[in-house]
């Protein structure tokens, strides 16, 4: 089998997998980590081994994104603080703590110790999201978890860059180090928002849904491009500012909605398809990294990966119950509700730091020798260490998360977000109502059109406010609004069986049903509201 074919063969595990996570209702980047695990473990396949590059220049940009976009600029400005506190104090800090442990207890030299910290400081965007996505917790939570791991990424390969320098030319200054440090992260932010400003608006003047699509795939990869390769900053806070940016302007800079739909399903597909391959290729590099330890035997190794686990880990959870009680004096300045977060809410903060691809990049870069000639200071363990990290934080707090807010008895907001979604469709309805009354008076509409779009609107707008009435999830309003959907979906399928049946006579041609199923199709996705 050679390596097209297990692209193929993993490609469809992966589904598979993810399949399986859904009914065993098991977060699916744990399924995949595990099954790329066992993947490699069989006799005659080929391993593929994955270049840091393929990571962060195909992976990582539509993956970070995809995340962006759909993240609030509000949301995480009101979260700014703890935001930056995590993406950069704990990042630090992990840095620190993990270089001490490598250095005092396993006997890596400093430089190597914070070249180990620097790659396991940051959490990973793409388990985060995953995984969240998936379980029901506070707003805040999720807010704080995802801003953190679009954020930290930058700051931490940043800090990687640094200390991977110090390793190969024997010399580090911390002045040197603080500057770079601010240029490749602020320059990356500046560059990505500058560069949406330019672009957005000359790609919004595509008319063609498929063009359009195809550059919204293309441009993250120029913007991650043009930062790292040209300008030198921080490609990945470049595309993570550009994502954010656009996800806010797009609804104004592109309101044709079949377009939109178009793009939104095909973004969902690639995503899937990314994230997928990307969870199992990670699990598959472990037999590889495993045969470049030779020199350690497995209980040193296993012992040495648990003290570093237990660091990682240590280190957030110890950030979660500290500084925010810290920060009381500065909470009365700048009031913010992540200071407000009760302890369960900081426990499940603290053990959703996943690890995964970007980590796993960072160390299968490292250098193999320093300038000097001599071989990287404990390169194979530190691989080793890293891949550990990353599968005990995916695979043991993967599988842990879900149950651990279930017996914390966390409320996920849900009978909120219900109430706030009622209201404002409820105002988009009574806005449309507002705004046919005046088309009734200025343009010549025929009276039967006007009632029939008026009871439309109307209708909408009792069940609405009877969802409002009712608390947003009561079980009599949940039966209604079923009842209706039911109802709804039982007449477009009556509708879409006469379609078939005309094209099966050939009273109608394949191209007439489709363009009717199509409408039918649009119709029955809106059944929700």
């Amino acid at each position: 089998m050679n390596e097209i074919e297990t692209l193929i063969f993993l490609l469809g595990a992966a589904a598979l997998l993810a399949q399986l996570a859904r009914v065993v209702k098991v977060p699916y980047p744990v399924f995949l980590v595990l099954g790329g695990l066992a993947i490699g473990f069989i006799p005659g396949m080929p391993n593929i081994k994955i270049s840091p590059d393929i990571i962060f220049l195909v992976f990582l940009p539509p993956l970070l994104n995809a995340a962006a976009f759909s993240a609030s600029p509000l949301n995480l400005r009101a979260h700014l603080r703890p935001i930056a506190g995590l993406a950069i104090g704990l990042v630090l800090a992990t840095m620190l703590v993990v270089a001490l442990v490598a250095h005092a207890l396993i006997g890596l030299p400093w430089a190597a110790a914070f070249v180990l910290g620097a790659i396991l400081a940051p959490t990973d965007p793409v388990a985060a999201e995953a995984i969240f996505s998936r379980l029901g917790v506070p707003e805040r939570v999720g807010i704080v978890v995802s801003g953190e791991s679009l954020v930290n990424d930058g700051t931490g390969l940043v800090a990687y860059r640094v200390a991977v320098a110090a390793v190969v030319t024997g010399t580090f200054s911390i002045a040197e180090a603080g500057g770079k440090f601010l240029l490749i992260s602020g320059g990356g932010i500046v560059a990505g928002l500058i560069l949406a400003r330019i672009i957005l608006p000359l790609w919004a003047r595509l008319r063609e849904p498929s063009i359009l699509i195809a550059f919204s795939l293309l441009i993250p990869y120029a913007i991650y491009i043009i930062t790292e390769e040209v300008l030198h900053v921080s490609g990945v806070l470049a595309v993570v500012s550009y994502g954010i940016y656009q996800g806010w302007r797009s609804p104004r800079l592109f309101p044709d909605a079949s377009t939109r739909l178009q793009a939104l399903s095909f973004w969902e597909i690639l995503i899937f398809l990314l994230e997928a391959m990307l969870f199992i290729l990670l699990g598959q590099q472990f037999p590889a990294i495993l045969g470049g330890i030779g020199e350690y035997s497995a209980a040193e190794v296993v012992l040495y990966a648990a003290l570093i686990y237990v660091a990682v880990v240590g280190v957030r959870i110890a950030w979660f119950f500290t500084i925010p009680y810290f920060s009381t004096v500065l909470h009365r300045l700048l009031p913010n509700r992540y200071l407000r977060a009760t302890w369960q809410e900081h426990l499940v903060m603290g053990w959703s730091g996943m690890r995964g691809a970007v980590s796993l990049a960072a160390a299968l870069s490292v250098p193999l020798a320093t300038n000097a000639g001599s071989a990287f200071p404990g390169r194979d363990l530190i691989l080793f260490m890293t891949f550990s990290v990353i599968l005990a934080t995916l695979v043991l707090q993967g599988l842990t998360l879900g149950p651990m807010i279930g017996s914390l008895r966390l409320e996920d907001g849900g009978d909120t977000g219900t109430i706030m979604e009622l209201k404002a469709r409820l105002k988009g309805a009574q806005a449309a109502l507002d705004r046919l009354d005046q088309l009734c008076e200025d343009e010549q509409v025929p009276l039967q059109s006007q009632e029939q779009m008026r009871e439309l609107y109307e209708e909408r707008i009792r069940r609405y406010e009877a969802g409002l009435e009712a608390g947003g999830t009561t079980e009599e309003y949940a039966q209604t609004s079923t009842a209706w959907r039911d109802w709804r979906r039982a007449l477009i399928a009556a509708e879409r069986d006469a379609i078939l049946s005309l094209r099966d006579s050939g009273e109608i041609s394949p191209e007439v049903m489709r363009r009717i199923e199509h409408d039918l199709d649009l119709q029955e996705s809106r059944i929700s509201g």
